[in-house]
């Protein structure tokens, strides 16, 4: 997998590797990994190396010589972010600019609440003319539906996505508009979210799932059992608001 014909430059690419089993890369993202003469992932406090990283470790892959562990704050700060994605956009440049492709590990999918898109923006502001290839990759809500045998949505009903953190109100809301609710990032909130769905008699709708994918996943149908305990940052709860069986001709 080559540099670019017209530019003499690397391409940006974007591995997605799904949600944590090797099973589930795709073709296009294990020719990616196999083939691109450099590799580059997020570290990452809680998983050390990073987590992309250990999936392609588990499928029994290994970084080629030419690897770039980027590493990114855990915070909120704006300034901070910005000065740590203007860094690692620069050192990926640096090997883009030798005429090197860059592969860029993904955990899940990169359109989906990944890393990729800053890094991507990042790129393009300091060089436009970098080539960028997207694999598309399977996402959590998509491996914890399969995990739980359940689908997200059918016929004509709707399904929101979104991350706990927008405020109870918001999801309150939700609750009441969509028929399927999937909450990622839920660890801060996991709590408040507990009780909103206490509140509306919604506790047995509603399934938990953590790190899908990976050998520690699971999947917790008595979701109140966690009030009160901490659980991984990757985690995330779909909740089966109105499970349309009435409109499907099997309510009572």
């Amino acid at each position: 997998m080559g540099p670019s014909d017209h530019t003499n430059k690397g391409r940006l690419i974007a591995a997605s590797l799904g949600p944590g089993a090797p099973e589930l890369i795709t073709r296009a993202a294990w020719e990616a990994l196999t083939t691109a003469a450099c590799w580059a992932w997020p570290e990452s406090r809680q998983e050390g190396g990073g987590y992309a990283l250990a999936i392609a470790q588990r499928a029994g892959l290994a970084p080629p010589e030419r690897a770039l562990a980027l590493n990114f704050p855990m915070t909120r700060d704006p300034l901070a972010l910005a000065r740590h994605w203007h860094s690692a956009a620069e050192k990926v440049l640096e090997t883009l600019h030798q005429g090197v492709d860059v592969a860029f590990l993904v955990e899940g999918d990169a359109s989906f609440f990944a890393t990729f898109g800053h890094l991507q923006r990042t790129v393009l502001e300091l060089d436009p003319e970098i080539q960028v290839r997207i694999i598309p990759g399977v996402t959590s809500p998509l491996a914890a539906a399969a995990l739980d045998q359940r689908a997200l949505c059918d016929g004509d009903q709707t399904i929101a996505l979104v991350p706990a953190t927008i405020g109870m109100d918001r999801l309150d809301r939700l609750l009441s508009d969509f028929e399927t609710v999937v909450l990622l990032k839920v660890r801060p909130v996991l709590d408040e979210v507990l009780e909103l769905l206490k509140s509306r008699n919604l506790l047995e709708k509603a399934v938990f799932v953590e790190r899908v994918g990976a050998p520690e996943e699971r999947l917790v149908s008595d979701v109140w059992s966690l009030k009160g305990v901490q659980v991984h940052y990757l985690s995330l709860m779909i909740i089966h608001c109105n499970d349309g069986e009435f409109a499907l001709g099997r309510g009572a």
